[in-house]
């Protein structure tokens, strides 16, 4: 770890304080905005060039530049740093970025399964959700962040949301990795979090679900992602064993975001929030207070009570998650299958309610809502199957309606209303496919449009008619991934509009005091609206127009008398000339 560089003083402006350690690029440390009033702290990332070989330095300035590029568009979201500036000092470059204050999630995970207490499954649902809303953000925007692990999950002190943090290591969604990843160059806390398929080159967006689920199974039972043994047939991880006990939900969720296939995975994180939501909104991961007293009786485990973590609001691995009793043979969830030891026939009937939510969101309406029809009015799953048919009909009749609004906005090239009205498509995987293709058209089709008018706004700042650039930067939607570099132009050429027009009335002025009406009138007809000087043009250019017109009127006074005088005289010589001839003749 470095430390030379603690009290220096980088731009002038930032003060290091301390050595956060070695990270993806070099150094990492906490400085002191020395130019802020409240000396706010804040992250930098030095690339530090001496530390590696020529050959890799290029794969390190461009993961840097790709962090940075990348934390520019991902800045917005409240769950993961703001990227302040990035700079190059003495051959050095240097990220700078939002301090956040709190602690790392590997603070409150469990060392073992007994010492320091497990999550309950509450939550670990809770950590799910937390950070699968920011991976669907990040995927959403084309990258991976590679890396998941606790020491890149921040508690943050103010609100304790989980903030994710050091983009050093994202991959873009369409290219992956380039090539094999050494185990060598894996930092230690990030072994056992890693997926298979990225140590080949082939990372995926799941490849990220994959962590995190590794993350939730060492919170809820204390061991260590390293800790775990694979299973020599199957190549999957070996977490659920006899003396753990959990929900049999959530444990198929767990098992699914962990497969060791990629194609097996949970392929994005909308999917596991959606199955969350479905066993929390059917309180599936709450006891059942009438079975829990026969659950205490057949499950009871041999241990230590000094060391035994509480296990209140949880059930039998055999029974978690049913609604009645010893049930069923197995359980379809959603999008992943978990086998159980059962056989009640209400299980059954939950066991058809499932699958016609897979038809469901699949696509096949008429389908998911014949099996759910097709439960008897004596089950206990009855009331919950009619309540969804008639869910399911409105929110699908609602969900077509949507997309067929944003294929007309599409066809007529409104794309912006593409966007907003996919953001109200109901959670209906079948529709929010149909409509995110028309997303990815409108987004391309936007950024076509950007790319063109922001050419034609350099054309016409080069010729320094900035009011027209600054309209086709207004044209450009709010959308476009340009949207920075459009406030950023936005300002300069704004700036540059008023500088000139301030200069166009200098001159006008000028002119004017030469008594040049005319040359000032067209100075002042040059300035543009909506700058500072306007309202003074105005009133200098009814001015000078005035002294213009009057100057006029004078002129032509002066050339009609001008005129009038020769006129006299001429005719007056004329009559002079006549009797002189006169007086020769005679």
């Amino acid at each position: 770890m470095n430390h030379y560089m603690i009290g220096q003083v980088l731009q002038a402006r930032y003060q290091i304080l301390q050595s956060l350690g070695a990270g993806v690029f070099g150094q990492t440390y906490i400085a002191v905005d020395r130019d802020d009033p409240e000396n706010s702290k804040c992250v930098i990332k030095n690339l530090t060039s001496h530390s590696f070989p020529p050959s890799y330095l290029d794969t390190l300035r461009l993961c840097f530049i790709t962090e940075t590029a990348t934390l520019h568009r991902l800045g917005s979201h409240p769950q993961i740093p703001k990227l302040i500036t990035c700079f190059e000092e003495d051959g050095q470059s240097y990220l700078v970025q939002e301090f956040i204050e709190g602690h790392s999630l590997s603070e409150e995970l469990p060392i073992n399964q007994y010492w320091r207490c497990v999550w309950s499954e509450i939550e670990v649902v809770e950590l799910l959700e937390d950070v699968l809303e920011v991976l669907e953000f990040v995927h959403s925007q084309g990258v991976i962040h590679c890396d998941i692990k606790p020491e890149n999950l921040i508690r943050r002190t103010v609100d304790n949301k989980l903030v994710l943090i050091d983009f050093g290591s994202i991959q873009s969604v369409s290219l992956g990795l380039d090539g094999e990843l050494p185990i060598y160059e894996i930092p230690v806390t990030s072994l056992g979090y890693i997926p298979p398929e990225q140590f080949i080159g082939q990372t995926q967006p799941n490849s990220d679900i994959y962590a995190l689920g590794m993350i939730a199974i060492q919170a809820l039972t204390g061991r260590e992602p390293l800790q775990l043994k694979a299973d020599p047939q199957t190549n999957e991880m070996i977490w659920r064993t006899p003396d753990i006990s959990v929900n049999d939900y959530l444990a198929a969720i767990l098992s699914q975001m962990i497969c060791s296939d990629p194609q097996d995975r949970f392929q994005s994180a909308g999917e596991v929030l959606h199955i969350l939501k479905q066993i929390v909104k059917e309180n599936e991961i709450r006891p059942i207070p009438e079975i829990q007293d026969q659950v205490n009786q057949t499950t009871t485990v041999e241990r230590d009570d000094t060391h035994q973590p509480s296990t209140s609001g949880k059930l039998s691995p055999l029974v978690t998650g049913m609604k009645v009793g010893l049930a069923a043979n197995s359980l379809l969830m959603g999008l992943g299958v978990y086998s159980l030891i059962n056989n009640s026939p209400a299980y059954s009937e939950t066991e058809t309610l499932y699958k016609a939510t897979q038809e469901y969101q699949t696509g096949d309406l008429e389908k998911a809502l014949a099996l759910a029809k097709s439960i008897p009015a004596h089950s206990n799953v009855y009331p919950e199957a009619q309540a969804t048919i008639e869910e399911w009909q409105h929110q699908w009749q609602f969900a077509a309606k949507q997309h067929q609004i944003a294929e007309q906005a599409l066809n007529e090239g409104r794309w912006s209303d593409v966007l907003d009205v996919a953001r109200k498509v109901p959670d209906i995987l079948y529709w929010q496919s149909k409509v995110d293709k028309l997303v990815e058209k409108s987004k391309l089709n936007i950024e076509t449009q950007t790319y063109n008018l922001l050419t034609k706004a350099y054309k016409k700042a080069i010729d320094k008619e900035f009011s027209t650039a600054i309209e086709y930067l207004g044209q450009i939607p709010p959308e476009s991934s340009a949207g920075a570099l459009v406030q950023e132009k936005l300002a300069e050429y704004n700036e540059k509009r008023q500088i000139r027009a301030a200069y166009f009335l200098h001159n006008a002025n000028m002119k004017a005091s030469m008594g040049d009406f005319n040359t000032a009138v067209k100075f002042l007809r040059k300035i543009p609206k909506n700058t500072p000087v306007y309202a003074q043009a105005q009133m200098k250019l009814n001015q000078y127009t005035q002294e213009q017109q009057l100057q006029i009127q004078t002129k032509n006074v002066a050339l009609n008398s001008f005129i009038s005088h020769n006129s006299t005289t001429r005719n007056g010589n004329l009559s002079l000339e006549n009797h002189l001839q006169e007086v020769n003749i005679r």
